[in-house]
């Protein structure tokens, strides 16, 4: 059954409230929620920069997406990597997906010390320290867990490695394709990876099929990939390579997931097969690439039409101009170490000042010109009213690498007051 918040999926009492972007008192003595509830961004009452959350477009997407799903009949294993954050794993679960996709030992640790237990590892376990990693959390029954494997050598090595143990290991097949990033290239390596596992019936168990569309750019070749990856599924199942009466099927990031949620929507439809889209970047959705992604998705996806609206931006960023130096140009309190700068620049979409009703949008032509670490470079018209101390806000073009820039991020409504905070495990 999917956790919910009341399973105690995140710790509370014992956390402390420590580093940037919180209230002036957070310097450490408050627990986790303490006197963060209706702090006011817009008031001052919040140290900047501070990345914040907000709690309409967080609903939006959960709804969306868990009805996109439901309309294909797949099901979700967000990605959660994008954030490492227990809360927003709380609320994905609450939301309907069947568990957490991580990438690595160390994030499997940090995710089941707050109370996950079903997680899909989009990655291959290979040395020795993170195959113990994994190993000890299997000693909980409750624990499901699967990783990836795509080589023979691979295979043997975690053979060997969990019988030591007394674990068996529960593994999905990862297809690849040429030039590309992991997974088996062509039928005699499959056949190679396949064979090896069964070699160890009693530590190993294959148990799926899984592949990462987005090493390619061009539909047609994701669509072969797709198709490749269910045949071979397919094929695994005349045979009776599948350890469990119900073979896993798996693909999709957070780019073309509804070309995978059509590709495998047929397949699933039989109750021996179970498909898990792993998409982890619409929750908090972008203003970059992500944003393209959407406006090509909802162009040629009838089930994203019928949705009508997309998915919302939910992470941004709220920063305070700190110098005027020269005409058309204002220096913002706001660098590499708190946002994310390698697939675009964040993106001026407000502006407040100290009197005013409410945040107004920001000029079409604003843009950042280049980022340092604490400062970015905010280019206007000369005549423009900006002053020291106006209030700006950023959307993001690629939450994963903003995430991990902080260890609280403040959940808040659309009056920019506080009504949460979620910590970050990176």
């Amino acid at each position: 059954m999917p956790l919910t918040h009341n399973d105690n999926l995140f710790q509370s009492s014992a956390t402390r409230l420590i580093g940037k972007g919180l209230g002036a008192g957070a310097a450490g003595s408050e627990p986790l929620e303490a006197d963060a509830a209706g702090w006011r961004i817009l008031e001052g009452e919040v140290s900047l920069p501070v990345a914040v959350l907000r709690d309409s477009a967080l609903q939006h997407n959960l709804a969306w997406m868990r009805r996109f799903m439901d309309a294909y009949g797949v099901e979700l294993a967000p990605h959660g990597k994008t954030t490492m954050s227990p809360e927003l794993f709380a609320m994905q679960l609450d939301a309907g997906a069947w568990g957490i996709t991580l990438a690595t030992a160390p994030q499997v640790r940090d995710a089941y010390r707050h109370g996950l237990r079903r997680v899909l590892v989009a990655n291959q376990l290979v040395d020795r320290a993170n195959m113990a990693i994994v190993s000890g959390l299997l000693a909980d029954p409750d624990f499901e867990f699967c990783c990836l494997v795509d080589s023979a050598a691979n295979a043997q090595a975690l053979g060997a490695f969990f019988a030591a143990q007394g674990r068996r290991l529960r593994l999905l097949l990862e297809i690849g394709v040429a030039g590309g990033r992991t997974g088996v290239r062509d039928e005699a390596q499959v056949r190679e990876v396949v064979d090896a596992i069964a070699q160890w019936p009693q530590s190993l168990a294959l148990v799926g099929v899984e592949t990462y569309e987005g090493v390619l750019k061009d539909e047609a070749g994701i669509r072969a990939l797709l198709r490749r990856t269910l045949a071979t599924l397919q094929a695994l199942r005349v045979e009776g390579a599948f350890a469990e009466p119900r073979a896993l099927l798996s693909g999709a990031g957070s780019a073309w997931y509804d070309v995978v949620a059509e590709e495998f929507a047929e397949v699933a439809r039989d109750p021996g097969v179970r498909v898990l889209l792993r998409p982890g970047c619409y929750l908090t959705h972008d203003a970059g690439a992500y944003r393209e992604a959407d406006a090509r998705i909802h162009a040629s996806n009838p089930v994203a039409r019928q949705l009508a609206e997309g998915l919302r931006p939910a992470l941004q960023l709220w920063a305070c101009v700190q110098s005027r130096p020269e005409p058309g140009r204002a220096i913002v309190g706001l660098g590499k170490r708190d946002a994310a700068f390698d697939a675009g620049l964040p993106l001026p979409v407000l502006r407040y000042r100290e009197g005013d009703a409410a945040p107004q949008p920001a000029p079409a032509h604003w843009r950042l010109a280049a980022i340092m670490d604490q400062h970015a470079f905010l280019e206007l018209a000369d005549d423009d009213d900006l002053r020291v101390g106006d209030l700006l806000c950023f959307d993001i073009c690629h939450p994963c690498l903003t995430f991990d820039k902080w260890r609280h991020l403040l959940r808040v409504d659309d009056a920019w007051r506080v009504t949460g905070v979620v910590r970050t495990y990176f």
